[in-house]
């Protein structure tokens, strides 16, 4: 019985010590990321192979919270880096001064120049906005294939349409700038008061319209190119349409927290993911050019993508401006 009981003290004893030498005692590197859960599931499995030693979690925020957290609470934002953040929020929050600089952390020169816009940010993807459609549903309610944005006012598509709110997704907010460019501030904020009624939901996330064409419970999104693709590999019968406007796109980037680039780990794992993992994620998902030595193709992603007019000075202003006209 003394033997039984020494050997269950031993035990209670080497346990704790044992538990402190295991896992549970790694070094947290946390991300806050807007991208889709298909790239997080990659980011994540990648993360677990390359640092083992490490307790990197990713954690999914849609873009206008993403930024949101950040600007609350400043250089004590519960994250380490911020990955896929639309550059008009890093912009902001740059401008704040709650990102670190870069400049000798990331190699600036290996980008395609037009995507190269802060030593705060590292671009990280291009993603570009299309209309998808589920051929599918169309076909089921009779409806006809839209040629242009002014197709999908028509009463018929009530209800049938997704599309991202601007003011928390950057994919929304794409659309949004694109047809001010091409049309102007007062007849595309007019378009969408019209579309309104036809719209299902403005979603959270720029992946919500694609998600919703996937399930068949609208017939058109307006959303991810990328996110149709993916939906296209899993044999969804979908379409990919650009209308005269062209393509909106965006450029996201990944940033670390001001003070944080100090932390062998963040760098470590911020490293990782501006080089290696970045390119994966072009290659598998988002082959639109990042760049300079690099084309990316990918199965069933449209080639000669006619892309719309993007361009806007003081972007971070002006999108602040932009979007208080969207809520009113």
């Amino acid at each position: 019985m003394k033997k039984l009981f020494a050997l269950a003290l031993s035990l209670v004893l080497v346990l704790p010590v044992l538990a402190s030498c295991g896992g549970n005692n790694r070094e947290k590197v946390v991300i806050y990321s807007s991208a889709e859960d298909y790239r997080i599931e990659y980011m994540e499995k990648r993360m677990k192979e390359q640092f083992p030693q490490y307790d990197v979690q990713i954690e999914y925020r849609s873009s206008g919270d993403h930024a949101a957290a950040i600007k609350a609470a400043g250089k004590d934002v519960a994250c380490d880096i911020s990955h896929d953040l639309e550059y008009g929020y890093a912009s902001q929050i740059a401008s704040l001064g709650y990102l670190a600089d870069l400049s000798s952390l990331v190699d600036f020169s290996v980008y395609a120049e037009d995507t190269v816009q802060s030593q705060y940010y590292a671009p990280e993807i291009r993603n570009g906005g299309c209309i998808a459609v589920n051929l599918d549903r169309l076909n089921a309610l009779g409806l006809k294939k839209p040629t242009c944005y002014e197709d999908l006012l028509d009463p018929a598509y009530k209800g049938q349409i997704s599309m991202p709110n601007p003011a928390s997704s950057g994919t929304g907010y794409m659309f949004l700038l694109s047809l001010v460019n091409a049309w102007g501030e007062d007849e595309a904020l007019a378009y969408f008061d019209q579309l309104a009624p036809n719209v299902l939901s403005f979603t959270a996330s720029g992946s919500g319209p694609v998600t919703a064409l996937a399930l068949g419970e609208v017939a058109v999104g307006l959303g991810m190119t990328p996110d149709a693709v993916a939906q296209l590999r899993e044999g969804v019968n979908l379409e990919i349409l650009f209308f005269e406007e062209g393509s909106p796109y965006s450029l996201y980037g990944q940033a670390i927290i001001a003070g944080r680039e100090e932390k062998t780990a963040v760098k470590d794992v911020f490293a990782f993911l501006t080089t290696t993992l970045n390119r994966e994620l072009c290659e598998n998902f988002y082959p639109e050019k990042i760049f300079k030595d690099t084309d990316y193709k990918l199965e069933h992603f449209p080639e000669n993508v006619p892309y719309a007019n993007m361009t806007v000075e003081d972007a971070s202003a002006y999108k602040e401006a932009l979007l208080k006209k969207w809520k009113h």
